[in-house]
């Protein structure tokens, strides 16, 4: 029986086209599923668009259109991604479909008859860029450390709240049930240390007449839900949940065998890991298993703007450079778990020293060399190459397995060197004896066969096309030439 394997990225929100920091999460997200995918798992590979909320409302309204017809248009920019970056994902969910807002109305429901939803007067301090309250120790000079060009706002009105006070202990139990809840080991500390502080209930609903763009609240019309609220129910939603209860624990599991891994920002470790689980309690359905947490890309060391023009496009640099140029980037340069930084020497040293020089030259020489002749696939491959090859798959696996993309990739490239050494030291164009030659070229044909088996999560443009190159017929072998996988630049 195949195992079931749930993933998923947040929802970016659609006031903007995709950055480079949501490419990250979502390349990451991709490399993990073709992964799993590889080890022959049944994947769900889920992604979308958030798109209620105040900020949308404010945009839509500042550019004179419809709100649907806005997120519609920025939405589709997000749903390019898919081509752009040779995306996997088996769903798209957007939360203004239908049955996401079934979906989260259902949720409310239960929840509110849990007794965990209540109308109350609360007077917050909110930043509009996160769409979320903000207590006075989470601010710095007043504002936003994250937003410090938005003013704080100041909301005075009655809303609903959910009773996020009544599940600090079930959390922490969480936590403690699963050591590996959140990665890296320093964030599941900042999370447990935030719900160990106290809880405080945060609210759930905005007034209709001031903000119309949400879903309704059920049985009050007057209210709308809370963007956040409305935005993390597309995890379950996407899997037709509340209707298809067999997809759903299939692939978000059980409450005895939670499956789901999700993915995020360092800015939302709390709505992730304490809201989002506090809110599945609530309902009576099973938590995440698992959340990765990435950190932030900056620019020559810089934060990203548009105001500095320092905001990389990830359409641009594909466009450039290729589609697995800039997953090789991401994936290699940045850390999994910290910040990381862009900058156009790293991608074009990374670009020209590890693709051109590196990958693409060994390629091109392994496959000038083979052309024309024809292998017995049943010759022995030499001692040395197979350790070398089970060494990197072992190697290469176990950091995947721990989502280390950048050592994972690092172990791969260890088994270029090792094939270059190997081409160098038996010059095979030196060698007389066919049958000698021969072998030397047939060990090196293997070694390229598994990087391109090794390079499929990572790289699978340039994996399918090295497959391609090499052609099995029975118990023969041949190759042909390909055009350069990464033509230098300058």
């Amino acid at each position: 029986m195949k195992e079931s394997f749930y993933i998923t990225t947040t929802l970016p929100y659609v006031n903007s086209k995709p950055h480079i920091g949501f490419a990250l999460e979502i390349i990451q997200a991709d490399t993990i599923s073709r992964f799993k995918r590889q080890e022959g798992a049944e994947v769900f590979f889920n992604t979308g668009t958030d798109e209620h909320g105040i900020k949308i409302y404010q945009r839509a309204l500042e550019e004179k259109k419809d709100p649907q017809k806005y997120v519609d248009e920025y939405a589709s920019y997000f749903q390019e991604l898919k081509a752009v970056l040779n995306l996997s994902f088996d769903a798209f969910i957007r939360t203004t479909d239908k049955k996401h807002i079934f979906a989260a109305q259902e949720f409310w429901k239960r929840c509110y008859q849990n007794g965990d939803i209540y109308k109350g007067l609360y007077e917050i301090k909110y930043c509009v860029g996160c769409e979320m309250e903000k207590m006075e120790s989470e601010l710095e000079n007043g504002k936003c450390p994250i937003h410090p060009n938005l003013e704080i706002q100041i909301i005075k009105e009655e809303n609903y709240f959910f009773k996020f006070s009544k599940y600090q202990k079930a959390l922490l139990n969480l936590y403690e049930k699963y050591p590996d809840f959140v990665l890296p080991r320093w964030r599941f500390q900042e999370i447990k240390n935030f719900v160990e502080f106290g809880l405080q209930d945060f609210s759930i609903s905005r007034l209709k007449k001031k903000m119309p763009w949400g879903i309704p609240v059920p049985n009050d019309s007057e209210h709308v839900m809370y963007v956040w609220f409305d935005a993390l129910i597309n995890y379950i939603s996407t899997l037709d949940w509340p209707q298809n209860n067999e997809k759903f624990e299939k692939f978000w599991g059980t409450s005895k065998n939670p499956k789901a891994i999700q993915i995020a920002g360092k800015d939302n470790l709390r709505q992730q890991a304490a809201m989002w689980q506090a809110m599945l309690l609530s309902a009576g359905l099973p938590t995440s298993r698992q959340i990765l947490i990435h950190g932030f890309i900056t620019s020559n060391g810089q934060k990203m703007s548009k105001s500095l023009g320092n905001v990389v496009n990830p359409f641009e640099v594909v466009e450039k450079y290729g589609t697995d140029s800039l997953r090789y980037y991401l994936l290699r340069e940045i850390s999994p778990f910290e910040d990381g930084d862009f900058s156009w020497e790293k991608f074009n040293f990374r670009y020209n020293g590890d693709l051109a020089n590196g990958l693409g030259n060994f390629a091109a020489r392994v496959l000038a060399l083979s052309n024309n002749l024809v292998f017995n696939v049943k010759q022995k491959v030499d001692d040395e190459v197979n350790l070398k090859i089970q060494e990197t798959k072992k190697n290469y696996q176990q950091k995947l397995k721990n989502y280390i993309f950048n050592e994972a990739l690092e172990e791969i490239w260890n088994l270029i060197s090792f094939g270059d050494h190997y081409l160098n030291q038996k010059e095979p164009w030196k060698v007389k004896d066919e049958k000698e030659k021969k072998e030397i070229i047939f060990n090196l044909i293997v070694i390229l066969d598994n990087l391109a088996a090794f390079l499929l999560p990572f790289l699978p443009q340039t994996s399918q096309k090295i497959t391609a190159a090499i052609l099995w017929e029975g118990f023969n072998l041949q190759t042909k030439k390909i055009e350069k996988l990464f033509p230098k630049i300058n």
